[in-house]
């Protein structure tokens, strides 16, 4: 029994460690690196070619808004491609798009077949130096094009993601999902500094055309896949928080969907790169602190949950009543109000939960079809 006791009180306190180091201690280490080895990244103001590619499905709510976005850019509209990709729209979608012939828009219509076959069309027409690949639904700052395409001065720079905006939220629930993504942000933000991120901000970044390969059509993320193409061939990817783009706030069930997508294709990430955990990867210690550490989180809950009744009586108590406490915090926040100050805690904890089951649940992408778990992301306009 003691032996038990003593591998219980191991895997307790190594699950809790290993979940402290890649939320906490490791964001830490990450900046203070940043900091000491910050590289810099070469500009200059050459005004390249560039293709834009949105592949939408449906986005009738905001294609116009978009393309308008992107003809009134601080870029000359004689170097700038416009190519849309609609993955067999049916909610008018096509209509607006056509509505913008007169101002150089190409569209493209395909039969439904998924976000990377449209992307893949739309790369196949690009003829600029530099891609750019954006989402219907973000809007973009006028200069942020010339931001993203002033860093391909730098002979290393392969990808470059603009920084994601999300404006506020009216509800605690979607504060605390954009806090997530601040955080996630952050991470990039200094890995940026050290070297290179582990893919890009899909809503917009841009691409060295000469690096694009073919996106597999079952690819969950191919804002990951495509990029690490070029991060293989020792290219960095950057983001630039110069280059900013626009998103409405979401509700923690479209995060749930999005969290569970993005954490499954991770794991397909890892089938097709497996050197992502080898010696081949020049940041491996960085992607198994974040990337790699952040997947395993569920998992360590999972332990520090079982290995809780194998502690010392007194130890045990301590540790099963903070977990329940924690959890019911979690169950709860829905029918706490939004002015009660509980709030404060328990709607943190429950986005925490949610997205940890969220992440738990990307193992479903062994046991169904990928495309089975995109889902359209709602969003308060």
């Amino acid at each position: 029994m003691a032996e038990l006791s003593i591998f219980a009180c191991v895997v307790f306190a190594a699950s809790l460690g290993a979940i402290l180091y890649v939320l906490a201690i490791y964001p830490l280490l990450l900046h203070r690196a940043a900091c000491r080895q910050g590289r810099e990244i070469q500009r200059d103001t050459v005004l390249r070619s560039i293709s834009v590619i949105i592949a939408v499905r449906n986005g009738a709510k905001f294609i116009g808004e978009k393309l308008r976005s992107l003809l009134s850019a601080n870029y000359p509209r004689e170097l700038m491609q416009v190519i849309v990709v609609s993955d067999g729209s049916d909610d008018g979608t096509d209509e607006i798009v056509r509505s913008f012939a007169s101002e150089g828009i190409a569209f493209y219509r395909i039969p439904r077949a998924g976000k990377p076959t449209a992307l893949n069309t739309g790369i196949s027409h690009a003829t600029g130096e530099i891609l750019i690949l954006t989402d219907v639904r973000q809007t973009l700052d006028p200069d942020s094009i010339r931001n993203v395409v002033s860093c391909f001065a730098d002979p290393v720079v392969g990808v470059v993601s603009g920084e994601l905006l999300i404006r506020p939220g009216m509800s605690r629930e979607e504060a605390d999902t954009g806090l997530y993504w601040k955080y996630e942000v952050f991470i990039r933000k200094q890995m940026s500094r050290i070297d290179s991120t582990f893919g890009a901000n899909g809503p917009f970044y841009g691409m060295r055309r000469c690096l694009a390969v073919r996106i597999p059509e079952d690819t969950l993320l191919d804002d990951v896949y495509l990029p690490l193409s070029a991060f293989f061939r020792g290219y960095r990817m950057i983001l630039d928080d110069s280059a900013r783009s626009y998103d409405y706030p979401t509700s923690l069930t479209s995060e749930f969907h999005r969290k569970l997508r993005t954490q499954a294709g991770l794991y397909q990430i890892l089938r097709t790169y497996p050197e992502l955990l080898s010696s081949r990867n020049r940041m491996r210690i960085h992607f198994l602190s974040a990337k790699f550490g952040r997947l395993m989180i569920p998992f360590f809950l999972i332990l520090m949950a079982v290995s809780t009744f194998g502690l010392p009586a007194q130890a045990m108590r301590v540790a099963l009543v903070c977990q329940i406490v924690f959890y019911l915090f979690a169950a709860l926040d829905s029918w706490i109000p939004q002015d009660s100050a509980i709030k404060v805690v328990s709607s943190p904890i429950r986005t925490f939960v949610v997205l940890m089951g969220a992440a738990l649940l990307g193992l479903s992408v062994f046991f169904v079809p990928p495309q089975k778990l995109w889902k359209q992301t709602k969003v308060r306009l």
